[in-house]
């Protein structure tokens, strides 16, 4: 029996193996508790403020062009200097502009303005931070359990993104978007304190000053890989096409549910911690391309029926199996992009990953709001849906090499391997 469970029940080598991980792991989990707080917090007061779904959809046409610049230049920073000192200092950035939201809700009458500018801050303070998280993993953990990592660390995202909108939604309905903030900021500060005790992560002795030459290097070999570019086209496809979240509270209205708004956002949450809680099985994938294709399709089915059916808790549970096929889909290009980038190009490159994993769901803001305006809440939810998995099936007959990819073979993942099997004699 036990041996089935474990076969079964998440790997946690990556937890046993680093102080480090443990202590990203801990710090992620209090700072996606707070962030999940905001993110239900502030577009509820934006349509409380304009009773508007353009205006809810339009904090994605904001994000999209700093999370654009940031990003990058993020990705370019992380591999020039120490990327604790992005982290920590971009995590206290981010508990600045949380204060911000704070002090306008408590105004007598909040202002519209400062959540369009504390947003698109939001955005560019993650795509600083985000590309020197993603390339630090990879330099932690043994490179026989990325995978696993990644399960632990979908399962620690599932967690804040069921428990932060869930309470987020009671807090806000009995408690005012204030409170919301309120712990928001808390959780910043217990992160900021949790980021001050990892290991410093310098860059390489001879590694450039961030430029537009070293950009286009990663560019460059990001569009020399097919199956990377097979990664970062399917999930930009399937957010863009399919990711609803910006109109949930439109739809509660639509079905007559407003209790269950925060529910709709924690449902794709709990879907993916059902998969993370029995993902032991993953560690011992070689094909990652394929859970990349399969949970992309998976997604974009899941999403058409949740637009389709009237019933709100048969759309929960839609919703719960759109977040099992995302997190599938996200633990093949997580392994994938940790097992064959080289460490040298990891910022540039997990730089160009934020883009590819966060403009998605920025322009699919955008799309849901538009949609919604024009043809009605479920009918853009189920009509995104369908296109998502007609783009998923295009994009998989014209990037095979992603669906063949084996971690086993690969040859890009055997450099990588070899080379991180070198600088660990080194050390010894």
């Amino acid at each position: 029996m036990r041996r089935r469970l474990a076969a079964v029940l998440p790997d946690l080598s990556p937890w046993r193996s680093t102080r480090d991980f443990r202590l990203l792991w801990v710090q992620g989990l209090v700072t996606y508790f707070g962030s999940f707080m905001a993110m239900i917090a502030l577009p509820l007061q934006i349509k409380d403020l304009t009773d508007s779904p353009l205006a809810v959809g339009a904090m994605g046409a904001v994000e999209l062009v700093p999370l654009i610049v940031f990003g990058l230049y993020g990705g370019a920073l992380a591999d020039a200097v120490d990327r604790r000192k992005v982290i920590l200092l971009s995590e206290a950035a981010l508990g600045v502009l949380a204060v911000i939201l704070l002090v306008n809700a408590l105004l007598p009458q909040p202002l519209l303005w400062p959540l369009y500018v504390v947003a698109a801050g939001v955005s560019a303070l993650s795509g600083l931070q985000r590309p020197a998280l993603d390339s630090l993993m990879a330099r932690i953990v043994p490179h026989d359990q990325l995978t696993a990592a990644a399960a632990l660390n979908s399962l620690r995202w599932n967690v804040g993104a069921i428990a932060g909108p869930s309470l987020a939604g009671v807090v806000v309905a009995y408690a005012g978007h204030a409170t919301a903030y309120a712990i928001t900021v808390t959780g910043f500060a217990a992160s900021v304190a949790l980021c001050t005790r990892l290991s410093p992560a310098p860059a390489a002795h001879d590694a450039e000053k961030p430029s537009l030459r070293g950009l286009a290097e990663g560019a460059r070999y990001a569009w020399s890989r097919p199956v990377l570019l097979g990664t970062y086209a399917i999930d930009m496809a399937a957010m863009f096409f399919a990711f609803p979240n910006t109109i949930f509270p439109f739809l509660a209205d639509d079905l007559d549910a407003e209790w269950s708004l925060g529910l709709m956002y924690a449902a794709g949450a709990v879907g993916s911690l059902l998969l993370s809680l029995t993902s032991g099985w993953t560690s011992r994938v070689r094909r990652h391309g394929l859970l990349v294709v399969f949970g992309a399709a998976g997604w974009g089915l899941a999403i058409t029926a949740a637009g389709w059916f009237g019933n709100v808790w048969v759309v929960l549970c839609c919703l719960a199996l759109a977040g099992a096929g995302d997190m599938l889909s996200g633990l093949g290009r997580s392994t994938i992009w940790n097992q064959t980038i080289p460490d040298e190009l990891r910022g540039r490159l997990a730089g160009i990953e934020v883009l590819s994993y966060s403009v998605g769901p920025q322009l699919g803001q955008v799309r849901a709001g538009a949609a919604a305006g024009w043809t009605g809440t479920r009918s853009a939810i189920w009509s995104g849906g369908l296109v998502c998995v007609a783009a998923v099936g295009v994009l998989t007959a014209t990037l095979p090499k992603l669906v063949s990819y084996d971690a086993s073979t690969d040859s890009d993942a055997d450099a990588v391997r070899r080379s991180r099997a070198g600088a660990e004699k080194v050390a010894l």
